[in-house]
C-alpha cells in the first residue's frame, strides 16, 4: 500500500558552502567543511503522524488499525525500493506483509543517503577509510543530501532500517508487557501482533500504550532463523497502483489553473542570443532555451513552432572532431597514471594490442523529462520525477531567488531514471516558466528534446596492451583510456562547490578499468580526459558501462592469443577470487558453455564487478540474414544476499536488455553542436523482434556484504555479445554499436 504523506512542515534555509569553503576542509579526501559551528547539530523530526497514528522513531509509524508505514527517501523507478525498505522493516519488526505501507520520506537529514560516503571512500587505505567514511556521512547529513544512485539504496539504508525496526519492536513489546504485567523478555512479535503465551495484542493497540518519553533498552536484532521474510518473494506494494493506472507519474499531475509548456533548447554548450514570438504567443526565455504555453500540450507545441530563436556557441561546436580527439588521446601522450602496480614496461612475453571505442549514449527513459510548478505568494511547489530531492530543492530555490524553506518538491514515480533524473533541469525550467507566465505550468519535453538535450554517457577510446608469458599467464596489463571527465561535468552543473576549473585525470572516471579482478603481475591504468562541449551525465552503471566492454573483450582476445578457452583463461586468473569464480562458473553452467551452440551461433562470456556486486553473463548469438540474432542470455549475480529475489531478477533482466540494446544499435553523434539522433527512428533501441528468445537469471547467494542490484547486471552485456559474435563469425568488432560491423 502506498500512502499520501501529510503536507511537509516548513524547512529551514539551506546552508550551501562556497567552493572555497568546501575545498578548504577537504584536504585531499572528502571535502568536509571546516565551519561546523555554522551548522545545526540536530534536527526535529519532519515526518508527521496522521490522526490516530503513532511515530516510533524516524522510520516506523503505526496506525490504529495496526498498519505499519515506512518512509522511503529513495526514488521508485521500477527497481522495487519501496517494497525493499518495507520488507526489511516488516521482517525485523514482526509485521504482517498485507499491513505494510510506504510513503515518501521528507527532505530531512535523518533520511540523507549517508551510504554514498562508503562508495567514495572505498578505495582509501584501510587505516584512514573508517574515519573518512564517518566524516563523509556526517557531511552528507549536514548537507541534507538525498540521492538515488550508485545502486546503494538497500546497502545504504539496510542497517538503519533494521535498527529502527528493532527499537520499535522493543517499544511495542515493553508496552504490551507492561499492560499484561509480565517481563518484556517474555513477549515477542509475529504477524502484526505482540504475543505472550495465549495473549495477543495488535500493533495498533500496543502503539497506543507506548510511552514516547521512555528510553527503550538497547534493541537486539533478530537472528536469521527468526526472520521469515528475508529472501522471500512478496507482492510489491507499488504494483497494484501501476496496474490499475492510479499511480502518479510526473505527467499525471494536475493543478487548478494549470497550462502546458513546450520547450526548445539550443545547441550543446550554447546560449540564447535572440527570440521573438508572434502576437498572442506567450514566450518564456532561459539561458539556452525558449518555451511557450497553451491550454493543451498540442497548443503549446504549435505556439513553439511559431517562435524564431537564435543561439550562439562559445568555442568549438560539438561534432565529429570529438571522436578524432579521443582517438589521438588514446594513441598519444598526456594523461596520468591513476592506478597501477609492478613494472608494466618490464613485463616480458608475447604482446597483444587492441583498440576499443564506445559512443555517446542517451538515457531515452520511456518517460521524458517533465515537471509541474506552481508559484504563489513567494513560495514554490514543484511536482515531478527526481532522483535527488536535494539538488531539486537547491536548484529551484536558486533559480527563483528563494530560500529552500520556500520550496516544496513533491516526488512522483519515475518512468525510468538511469541517472538522468538526478538532474533537476526540467524542474528548474518549469519553475521559471511558471514565474514568467504567472500560472501553474506543466512542462513535458518532446522526445526530440529529451534525446537532443540529454546529459550524455561520454564516448570512450581505449588502447590496451597485454603481455602473456611463455606459460600463457597474464603478466602485464597496460591501458590508456581517453574519456571526458564525467564527474567534473556533473559537478559543474549540480555541485559547483566540488567542481574543478579544469578536467583532471582520475580513477573514478575510468571505474572498472582502474582495477580488474584478474591476477596480473604488472598493471597500469592511464586516464586522459578529453575536453568537449556536450553535457555529460550518469548513465546506468556509469563508467562500468564502458569498462566492462573494454576489459572483457580484451580478456577474450588474450585467451585467443594464449590458445585457451575463454572461461578457463579467466578462471586461471581468478585463483584468489572465489566469489568471482563461483559467479562465472554459475553463468557457464546455466549458459551451457560446454555444449555446442546451434549452427551459425556461438556463446560469449563476460565477468564484471561493480557497486559491490559481481555479475557474469553468457550470451548465445550469431548473424542471420545480415542481422544480429540473440538466442539466449544467462545472467548471474552475487549481491551478497538477495533480500527481495524477484526484484533482483527483474533488475537483471532489465539490465541485460538495456545493455544489449546499447551494445547493438544505440549511438549519439553531433554536427554543428546538435545531436543528429533526435527520435527512435534514428536512435535505435532494441525492438521486441530483436530481443533474446530467452533470458534466464541466477542469483548466487554468498552471504557476503550487501551489494547493488540495479546496475551491476548491465556491464557484461556488451562484451558477452561481442565475444559471441566474434566466435560465431570469426570477425572481432572493437567499436560499438555492434550492428555497424555485423548488419547488412
Amino acid at each position: 500500500m502506498l500512502k499520501t504523506p501529510p503536507e511537509p512542515a516548513s524547512r529551514k534555509s539551506r546552508f550551501l558552502p562556497s567552493r572555497r569553503g568546501f575545498l578548504i576542509g577537504a584536504g585531499a579526501t572528502l571535502g568536509l567543511v571546516v565551519g561546523y559551528a555554522l551548522w545545526p547539530r540536530s534536527w526535529p523530526n519532519a515526518w508527521e503522524a496522521g490522526e490516530g497514528e503513532t511515530l516510533l522513531g524516524p522510520w516506523v509509524k503505526i496506525g490504529p488499525d495496526g498498519r505499519v508505514t515506512v518512509p522511503v527517501p529513495q526514488a521508485e523507478m521500477g527497481q522495487g525500493v519501496m517494497s525493499g525498505f518495507a520488507q526489511i522493516v516488516a521482517d525485523e519488526l514482526g509485521a504482517a506483509w498485507p499491513m505494510m505501507a510506504v510513503e515518501p520520506a521528507p527532505w530531512h537529514p535523518a533520511y540523507a543517503n549517508v551510504g554514498l560516503a562508503d562508495a567514495v571512500t572505498g578505495g582509501l587505505p584501510g587505516a584512514v577509510r573508517g574515519m573518512a567514511a564517518s566524516l563523509g556521512k556526517e557531511a552528507i547529513r549536514r548537507l541534507n543530501f538525498h540521492l538515488t544512485g550508485g545502486s546503494n539504496s538497500i546497502s545504504s539504508y539496510h542497517d538503519q532500517l533494521r535498527a529502527a525496526a528493532a527499537e520499535a519492536r522493543a517499544r511495542l513489546e515493553a508496552a504490551a508487557a507492561g499492560e499484561w504485567g509480565v517481563a518484556a523478555g517474555e513477549v515477542h512479535t509475529e504477524k502484526g501482533f505482540v504475543v505472550y503465551k495465549a495473549n495477543r495484542m495488535s500493533f495498533g493497540a500496543a502503539a497506543k500504550l507506548v510511552d514516547p518519553s521512555s528510553e527503550p533498552s538497547a534493541p537486539v536484532l533478530r537472528a536469521a532463523a527468526t526472520r521469515p521474510l528475508d529472501g522471500k518473494v512478496l507482492p510489491r506494494l507499488d504494483l497494484p497502483l501501476k496496474v490499475d493506472g492510479s499511480a502518479r507519474f510526473g505527467a499525471d499531475v494536475r493543478v487548478p489553473g494549470m497550462v502546458y509548456a513546450a520547450i526548445r533548447h539550443g545547441p550543446v554548450g550554447g546560449s540564447l542570443a535572440a527570440a521573438k514570438a508572434p502576437a498572442g504567443v506567450v514566450l518564456a526565455k532561459g539561458p539556452n532555451w525558449v518555451a511557450t504555453t497553451g491550454l493543451t500540450s498540442w497548443e503549446a507545441r504549435r505556439a513553439l513552432d511559431s517562435v524564431e530563436a537564435s543561439f550562439s556557441v562559445d568555442g568549438r561546436k560539438a561534432g565529429a572532431w570529438i571522436a578524432d580527439e579521443l582517438t589521438k588521446a588514446a594513441a598519444g601522450g598526456g594523461g596520468k597514471e591513476v592506478a597501477g602496480h609492478g613494472d608494466v614496461d618490464a613485463a616480458d612475453g608475447t604482446v597483444i594490442i587492441a583498440d576499443y571505442g564506445l559512443p555517446y549514449l542517451a538515457h531515452v527513459c520511456m518517460e521524458p523529462m517533465t515537471a509541474t510548478a506552481r508559484i504563489v505568494g513567494g513560495r514554490a511547489e514543484v511536482w515531478g520525477p527526481t532522483q535527488s530531492l536535494t539538488l531539486a530543492h537547491w536548484q529551484v530555490a536558486e533559480a527563483l531567488g528563494l530560500e529552500s524553506d520556500a520550496v516544496v518538491i513533491h516526488p512522483t514515480f519515475l518512468g525510468g531514471g538511469f541517472g538522468r533524473k538526478a538532474e533537476p533541469d526540467a524542474m528548474v525550467e518549469a519553475a521559471l516558466i511558471a514565474k514568467a507566465v504567472g500560472k501553474p505550468v506543466q512542462l513535458i519535453w518532446s522526445r526530440e528534446e529529451d534525446i537532443g538535450s540529454d546529459r550524455f554517457r561520454p564516448p570512450v577510446q581505449a588502447k590496451l596492451r597485454g603481455v602473456l608469458s611463455a606459460d600463457r599467464k597474464l603478466v602485464g596489463w597496460d591501458s590508456r583510456i581517453a574519456v571526458p571527465a564525467l564527474g567534473n561535468s556533473f559537478a559543474q552543473r549540480n555541485l559547483p562547490m566540488m567542481a574543478s576549473d579544469e578536467d583532471k585525470p582520475n580513477a573514478a572516471d575510468i571505474e572498472g578499468l582502474a582495477e580488474i579482478p584478474y591476477a596480473v603481475e604488472a598493471f597500469r591504468a592511464i586516464h586522459v580526459p578529453v575536453g568537449q562541449p556536450a553535457p555529460l551525465g550518469y548513465w546506468r552503471s556509469v563508467g562500468h558501462s564502458f569498462s566492462g566492454f573494454i576489459v572483457e573483450s580484451f580478456m577474450d582476445e588474450l585467451a585467443a592469443a594464449a590458445g585457451a578457452d575463454p572461461l578457463a583463461f579467466r578462471l586461471a586468473h581468478l585463483a584468489d577470487k572465489p566469489r568471482h569464480a563461483a559467479v562465472l562458473k554459475a553463468a557457464a553452467d546455466h549458459g551451457k558453455w560446454g555444449d555446442p551452440a546451434p549452427k551459425g551461433f556461438a556463446r560469449g562470456i563476460a565477468l564484471h564487478e561493480s557497486f559491490g556486486s559481481i555479475a557474469a553473463m553468457v550470451v548465445t548469438a550469431g548473424v542471420v540474414d545480415g542481422r544480429v540474432k540473440i538466442l539466449e542470455v544467462v545472467s548471474t549475480l552475487d549481491c551478497g544476499r538477495a533480500i527481495a529475489p524477484d526484484s533482483v531478477r527483474q533488475q537483471l533482466e532489465g539490465a541485460a536488455i538495456m545493455g544489449l540494446s546499447a551494445a547493438l544499435g544505440e549511438e549519439v553523434t553531433f554536427a554543428e553542436g546538435e545531436a543528429e539522433q533526435r527520435n527512435f527512428h534514428m536512435y535505435e533501441v532494441m525492438k521486441l523482434a530483436d530481443a533474446p528468445h530467452r533470458v534466464a537469471t541466477v542469483i548466487v547467494d554468498s552471504n557476503g556484504p550487501l551489494g547493488g542490484v540495479g546496475e551491476p547486471g548491465l556491464p557484461c552485456a556488451a562484451p558477452a555479445l561481442a565475444n559471441a559474435l566474434a566466435a560465431a563469425t570469426g570477425k572481432r568488432a572493437r567499436q560499438l554499436p555492434l550492428a555497424k560491423a555485423y548488419s547488412v
